[in-house]
């Protein structure tokens, strides 16, 4: 390894070398080694001047077209402008200032150059402002060698960045590409040879220099693996390590603080929070630590019994066939997968009778979509019209909106004439007779061609409305359905003995379909049920809706049951508003319980005591004093809590909430202030895809709640486009004034507290740069260099403004902690209307009457966070709503981003999305852990079945083998990639 170790100041020189370490992190010659290409392009395959995409750094190789010097401030400044064509499009260069002298002499119309720039738009066209750019044509120095490469047959894309165009990064790949052959070859030759992988140093060249796309597809499936394997190994090591680790065994003693909690909860636990907390519990009662991941997944909904059917293309099927990818009719009339499918056991179960005569099972939490007359559409529970069913004249209240009606195929035969079918069916009279299946799971045309002939030879009139005469209750039933999967309204009336008139309207053509009132809600009894999630921006299967999980309860349960053992729990929180409103929300659902050794307190009762940074000098001295005594059972707090100060009489558990945002050193120094290693639950409300577990916490067992607690509502999402419509936003702050005016309650959201220095970071130095000039001229870029909107600016506005006369206050990290908690009180109370807040909202804060939330430069958020902060609202029986505000230009990535959040509430997809956008070594390196990423080829959305057979392999090795010590390249490997800070990450603390 001693060549690839090697500093790129000795191969490239020191001024090549300090761009590479400083703007891609690269600093010896194996770091550059596995820098790899991001894409090969052939001959005139590079990004096409039609397709190239907003605000992305990219590489086109085109024809000038023309060139010529503009002047202005008064002919005080010029600039140079270059049009390109490539046959697809055409593209502006600009230059300005003193940077137009050489391109101006290079850039002559007809000469060809691969250009590298950063897509901007200015005056609606789009537009590379002082791009980097290599000859093409032969007549500039070292013009022959890069007309050789580009007349190549690959020539790879790298990663580049402004200093360091790809073909720059290419000739330092040139330099260094010799030392490949000195590269270790981590994995074990039986391994190699059983996968068919080629080794390491072949794979090194042909990545970097493909003579075919055969090359790059061997050259990837090794590099892949490398990278796959190595972690996993580490992984495998930690688990291995963790199970020989001593543990008290922690188990809730009966009649103790957990049963009495249990007793006094005003509602029933899901079945998904019992069976998470039974495999919690259960870990607790083992002699080695617990390391559990526990997220709440979105996408779940409420359930529906195993005989309940839904809709799939080829007709209707029992929702106990669901299985993942089954594909089904969602209520616009599309198609949609099922993307997960979770059991509920036995549940109690209610029929909504309609008023057609038809039922629909479900439990007492199924959501459904109904109408009261008003425009707007309601999403709420059974219980909810249980409790509501009828107006105030006596009448039913709801109506169930109707589906699409929409082609289906069952792939059965259909040798007759749907309509003759029909009028056979009709004359026959059989009392067994029924519409073939064939028949009745095929095309609208043909539904309607059987229908048809039912009805004009059912002795009655062939029009709509028309009646079907005595038909017995098989063929009647039949006619039904096929009346409703048209989107119309049949009506069963017995008239003899097992025979029925069948009333028939259709809705005219192309219109919709018709509504049906629910007349009675019967309880049925108790069955085993279940419920699906749909992958479709509206999540639903005819009426069934997905809304979000939350996590904290079956935390507080394993922290109780800590208590009864005689332990202590401490819960970790990123932010002083969590850790308050976690401590508000853990005494309010324990009541007297969490009063031990107080007067008033229950006799089963402990100490729930708040520990932050910022509390006064007594309350610290009693929250510590009570943590050392064993007084308090339960302490929440932030990183206050892991101060050398705050010790314990016997921690038993530690809760670390939304564990993204701590460090490994920090979750360390908290579980070494137990007398053994406390077990560790680990909390997060964002869902990890299970490539995702499996590598970032491959040592953790994961937990997935798949139910949500009753109450919660669907979240509509939006983006506001206020640059492009300014009415748009006005129209925003009037729907937040709606939702104050029927009684609720919003936040609004900005990226920025407001009280520091308005300029970004670095400005005052750019102002007086020597590019500054330059850059007057790109006056597209003012967008990105205005500081993001902050709270205390907004505030103001918004009470003086749209929001003038409704009860707004702000919340930001910098206030004091009794102010904070004052402003969270207030609104949780209803004493005001609009919180205008940072991000320290993102997580935990519980206010089910706010229903509306308006992100301010939504653009300036990622994904996942997006996704939190919606979660803020929607948490009680009404409806939420957020609006996410941006003035990016809609060809944008970041309004892409936007748009994607806004097109569904599923958090899995929107992990994808913000994997893909972030890129592994985000989620892997420096974003979590302060190092590098390890991954520079493995995508772990796209490679679940590398990373799952490499997981395999690396566990059995590691059992057989935990030294390592008969496979010392191995070992090697996994201190160079893997370094020791990295493996102490792996570990989650």
């Amino acid at each position: 390894m001693a060549a690839l170790d090697e500093p790129l100041k000795k191969i490239l020189g020191g001024t090549t070398a300090k761009v590479l370490a400083e703007h891609l992190d690269l600093h010896t010659v194996g770091d550059l080694l596995h820098h790899y290409p991001r894409r090969y392009a052939e001959r005139g395959e590079l990004t096409r001047l039609s397709d190239l995409p907003l605000d992305e750094h990219v590489t086109v190789v085109a024809q000038v077209a023309d060139s010529r010097v503009l002047k202005f401030n008064g002919g005080r400044g010029q600039r140079l402008e270059v049009t390109l064509t490539d046959g697809s499009g055409r593209l502006r260069l600009v230059f300005f200032g003193k940077g137009i002298h050489k391109p101006h002499k290079d850039l002559l119309p007809g000469r060809r150059a691969m250009f590298a720039g950063k897509v901007s738009v200015f005056n609606r066209k789009l537009q590379l402002a002082h791009p980097d750019y290599e000859l093409l044509d032969g007549d500039a120095e070292g013009g022959a060698d890069a007309v050789s490469a580009f007349a190549g047959q690959l020539l790879p894309i790298y990663p580049a960045c402004q200093q360091m165009a790809s073909w720059k990064i290419s000739k330092a790949v040139d330099a260094v590409l010799p030392s490949a052959r000195d590269a270790v070859d981590p994995l074990p030759g039986a391994l190699r040879d059983g996968r068919e992988l080629v080794p390491l140093t072949e794979a090194l060249l042909k990545i970097h220099r493909p003579a075919s796309k055969a090359d790059i597809a061997a050259a990837r499936d090794r590099l892949k693996w490398d990278e796959a394997f190595v972690l996993q190994v580490a992984l495998a090591r930690r688990r291995l390590a963790e199970t020989q680790l001593p543990a008290v065994a922690r188990t809730s003693a009966a009649g103790g603080i957990l049963d009495a909690f249990d007793a006094k909860l005003p509602f029933t636990l899901t079945d998904g929070q019992q069976k998470v907390s039974r495999e919690i519990f259960d870990d607790l009662a083992t002699e080695h630590p617990m390391h559990r991941l526990l997220q709440g997944e979105v996408g779940s909904g409420k359930a529906q019994p195993l005989d309940a059917l839904v809709l799939t293309p080829r007709g209707f099927r029992p929702m106990g066939e669901m299985t993942v990818g089954t594909e089904v009719v969602v209520p616009s009339g599309e198609l949609a997968v099922v993307d997960g499918v979770f059991p509920q056991g036995e549940r109690e179960v209610w029929r909504l009778v309609l008023s057609d005569g038809s039922a629909v099972e479900c439990d007492d939490e199924h959501l459904w979509i109904v109408g009261d007359g008003d425009p707007e559409e309601k999403v709420l529970t059974t219980r909810e019209l249980r409790q509501d069913l009828n107006g105030s004249d006596g009448r039913p209240r709801w109506t169930v909106a109707a589906a699409v009606a929409v082609d289906l195929d069952d792939g059965g035969d259909r040798p007759l004439d749907p309509y003759l079918l029909g009028r056979g069916l009709a004359a026959d009279r059989d009392p067994a007779a029924r519409v073939p299946d064939a028949y009745r799971n095929a095309p609208l045309k043909d539904r309607l061609a059987v229908l048809r002939g039912l009805l004009e030879a059912g002795n009655g009139p062939a029009g709509a409305p028309a009646v079907f005469r005595a038909a017995h209750r098989p063929l009647a039933d039949d006619l039904a359905w096929l009346v409703r999967s048209l989107g119309g309204r049949a009506l069963l009336s017995a008239v003899g003995e097992g025979t029925y008139d069948v009333d028939v309207a259709l809705p005219e053509e192309g219109g919709a379909g018709f509504g049906r009132t629910i007349r009675a809600i019967e309880y049925v009894g108790r069955k085993p049920v279940q419920c699906i999630s749909v992958r479709h921006p509206d999540h639903a299967y005819v009426t069934d809706h997905f809304t979000v999980t939350h996590n904290t309860m079956v935390a507080l349960r394993a922290m109780l049951g800590v208590v009864d053992s005689g332990g202590q729990a401490a819960m970790l929180a990123p932010t002083e508003v969590l850790a308050q409103q976690h401590h508000r929300s853990i005494t309010e659902m324990m009541g007297e319980l969490a009063e031990g050794g107080m007067l008033g307190g229950a006799e089963q009762g402990t100490k729930v005591v708040l520990l932050t940074g910022s509390m006064g000098a007594a309350a610290r001295r009693q929250a510590l004093l009570d943590l050392v005594t064993g007084e308090a059972g339960i302490v929440v707090g932030t990183h206050a809590l892991i101060e050398d100060k705050v010790q314990f009489h016997d921690l038993g558990l530690v809760v670390v909430d939304e564990q993204h945002r701590f460090g490994v050193e920090q979750r360390d120094a908290l579980r070494g202030k137990g007398k053994q290693p406390p077990h560790l639950l680990v909390m997060t409300a964002t869902p990890i895809p299970r490539t995702v577990a499996m590598t970032v916490f491959g040592d953790l067992e994961t937990s997935v709640l798949d139910q949500l607690p009753a109450g919660r509502s669907p979240i509509a999402t939006h983006v506001v486009p206020a640059k492009d419509k300014p009415h748009f936003l006005a129209r925003a702050w009037e729907r937040v004034r709606e939702e104050v005016a029927a009684g609720h309650q919003g936040y609004v959201v900005c990226p920025r507290i407001g009280d520091e220095e308005d300029a970004p970071k670095g400005a005052k130095k750019a102002a007086g740069s020597k590019g500054a000039a330059d850059q007057a001229g790109s006056p597209e870029d003012a967008e990105e260099k205005r500081p993001p909107l902050a709270v205390l600016d907004i505030a103001g506005q918004l009470a003086e403004g749209p929001l003038a006369g409704l009860r707004v206050a702000v919340l930001h990290g910098r206030m004091a902690p009794d102010d904070k908690d004052d402003v969270m009180r207030r609104f949780a109370a209803g004493e005001l209307d609009v919180l205008v807040a940072t991000t320290v909202i993102e997580v935990g804060v519980n206010v089910p009457n706010a229903t509306a939330m308006v992100i301010m430069d939504a653009d300036r958020f990622g994904v996942s966070q997006l996704h939190q902060l919606r979660g803020r609202v929607g948490r009680g029986a009404a409806p939420g709503l957020c609006l996410l505000v941006s003035e990016m230009p809609e060809a944008s990535p970041a309004r892409a981003r936007l748009a994607a959040v806004a097109a569904t509430l599923d958090g899995f997809e929107l992990s994808r999305i913000d994997l893909e956008q972030r890129r592994e070594g985000d989620v892997l390196g420096q974003a979590q852990s302060g190092v590098r990423s390890s991954l520079r080829m493995l995508a772990v959305i796209e490679d679940e079945e590398v990373i799952a057979a490499a997981r395999e392999e690396a566990t059995a090795l590691v059992t057989a083998d935990p030294g390592l010590t008969g496979y010392p390249e191995l070992r090697i490997a996994l201190s160079a990639l893997l370094d020791e800070d990295r493996e102490q990450y792996l570990d989650k603390g």
